[in-house]
């Protein structure tokens, strides 16, 4: 991996000078715009609407338009001359709990690598917060902009997590959270049902990029110059005749996924006793617990 960035973790009179690295890569295919009959590249020119004049990058600056139209011009001076505190720096500003960040604020990952002679702070100050179960909150200046954000440990590295303003994050207000939606205990406790059923070790390695990995073959063949072939359109299934049947049909197809055998039929009344025993279990465990907004028990 290669550095894109140079500075120091601040840390009480402590300085702990370290590299930064990209913790993550987009696997993306990726692809030029080229001309269908000849597979020639397809440029652009940057031309002025003024002038209709082609504009060398050097002569391009940045441009914020008022709402009259009126364009205010800023240039790289401009900008050289704004004051970022944590310029170069990783401020530390406090520890927190790491369950009171909400992921929501979370927009790029970093691998902090500590220069040699940090080495021996960065190492004690790894040890310190990986045994407090805490996440330093932080203040750092990249791509000449100032952002929040986390700092924690992974496999014994420090992970730096860029955050986004709170007034980036967008109010969900969406309708249904005003109305006032009935929800059996019956279908609750199904659905708590299917959860359960779901339950599992998060293992990512088990999980892959489907649509790339066909995106590829189909590349591939045209190397190879070997027919495409289409696979199959899988049967689309019966809708369900309501909710809670479709609850039920998605329980037995998780039980069938994870090779449970199916229980043996009981008798109506021994089933109705079960069903009313698991409703009535479901619902004490709930009790003390906030309800959702816009959900109403039966």
């Amino acid at each position: 991996m290669r550095s894109i960035w140079k500075g120091a973790i601040s840390f009480g009179l402590v300085t702990i000078p370290v590299k930064l690295y990209s913790a993550t890569e987009q696997r993306d295919v990726s692809f030029h715009q080229v001309h269908r009959e000849d597979g020639g590249r397809i440029k652009y020119k940057r031309v002025c609407t003024v002038d209709g004049e082609e504009v060398p990058y050097s002569d391009i600056a940045k441009g914020y338009e008022l709402p009259s139209g009126e364009i205010v011009v800023l240039t790289d001076e401009d900008f050289a001359d704004l004051p970022l505190s944590s310029s170069r720096r990783i401020d530390v500003l406090q520890f927190v709990e790491r369950d009171e960040v909400d992921p929501i604020y979370f927009a790029k990952t970093y691998y902090l690598e500590p220069d040699q002679q940090g080495a021996k702070p960065y190492v004690l100050l790894r040890d310190a917060l990986e045994d407090s179960d805490q996440v330093a909150i932080v203040k750092v200046a990249l791509r000449q902009r100032e952002s929040l954000a986390t700092l924690r440990v992974r496999e014994g590295v420090f992970v730096l997590e860029t955050m986004l303003w709170p007034d980036e994050v967008r109010e969900p207000d969406f309708p249904f959270l005003e109305e006032d939606i009935e929800v059996r205990k019956q279908e609750l406790s199904m659905a708590t049902s299917l959860i359960e059923s779901m339950q599992g070790e998060f293992d990512p390695g088990q999980y892959k990029d489907a649509y790339r990995e066909a995106l590829q073959a189909v590349i591939e063949a045209k190397i190879e110059g070997r027919e495409v072939t289409r696979p199959e359109a899988e049967a689309a299934e019966e809708p369900a005749a309501d909710l809670l049947s479709a609850l039920r049909a998605s329980v037995e197809a998780a039980k069938k996924e994870r090779g449970e055998k199916k229980p043996p039929a009981k008798s109506k009344g021994r089933g109705k006793a079960a069903s009313s025993q698991s409703a009535s279990s479901s619902s004490s465990s709930k009790k003390g617990e906030s309800k959702p907004r816009g959900r109403k028990s039966a």
